[in-house]
């Protein structure tokens, strides 16, 4: 008996590439939605009228307080419970019938779930904002929109690169849930492999260097744009010895 078949991972590399495909759309899309949803709401998160900002305080506690399965389920397999959504379906309604794709329940739920999380990340962002800049604006003549569109929500963006990049290799690995709904991904096309071969080992090791690679991958690209954006806060020593080199 070999201790490792490479032929199960080389027979069946069409089915793990378009795994892969799946799991790199499924989380590229939800980060993008993510991310474009948050702006908007970390601004109301961190107004001062509480019927702005506690339900999108609800929101974020829900999202961040539960597990990404569960909210998965209950997208998925909770909407069928309801006899009105269940007759949206039979009446082919064109909102309510994306509710029956797994790919969408995934999509849906990602989404909610890393937006979530990045409002956290930018409100903090956006509370650590120098005052001396906000007097700055201020001195200047620009109203609060304009202040926050100019300087206190591009100023953050660039301080939340280094926690936002947690949050987008923890989404990357949070994704192997889907296969849960029937989707093959990167995850369920290793299960599928396992379950025809017998061979566990060989497809979920095979899987886990790949979303390996893809760690590393995202980890190189955050820092070279914690370089590109965030050089000016490197400690004086640092930017010397770049200087020299």
């Amino acid at each position: 008996m070999e201790l490792f078949d490479i032929q199960v991972i080389t027979g069946n590399l069409p089915e793990f590439w378009r795994g892969l495909w799946v799991t790199l759309e499924l989380t590229g899309l939800a980060l993008l939605f993510g991310f474009v949803v948050a702006i908007p709401l970390a601004v109301m998160r961190l107004s001062k009228n509480p019927l702005v900002s506690m339900p999108v305080a609800a929101y974020t506690y829900f999202f961040r307080g539960t597990p990404m399965l569960v909210q998965l389920l209950l997208v998925y397999y909770g909407a069928s419970q309801w006899q009105w959504m269940r007759d949206a379906w039979e009446a082919q309604h064109p909102l309510w019938s994306w509710f029956r794709e797994p790919f969408f329940c995934a999509l849906l739920t990602f989404g909610l779930n890393t937006c979530a999380y990045t409002v956290e990340i930018l409100a903090g962002s956006m509370r650590n904002t120098p005052h001396g800049e906000l007097e700055a604006a201020k001195a200047m003549g620009m109203s609060r929109l304009q202040s926050l569109r100019r300087i206190v929500i591009p100023a953050a963006l660039r301080r939340m690169i280094p926690a936002y990049s947690n949050e987008v290799i923890l989404m990357l690995q949070g994704s192997a849930i889907a296969s849960a709904v029937t989707l093959v991904d990167l995850t369920g096309a290793a299960r599928n492999v396992y379950s025809r071969h017998f061979a566990p080992f060989e497809a979920f090791a095979f899987a886990g260097l790949i979303y390996l690679v893809l760690t590393f991958v995202l980890v190189g690209l955050f820092k070279l744009a914690e370089h590109r954006w965030l050089a000016h806060l490197a400690p004086r020593k640092a930017q010397k010895a770049k200087e020299a080199q």
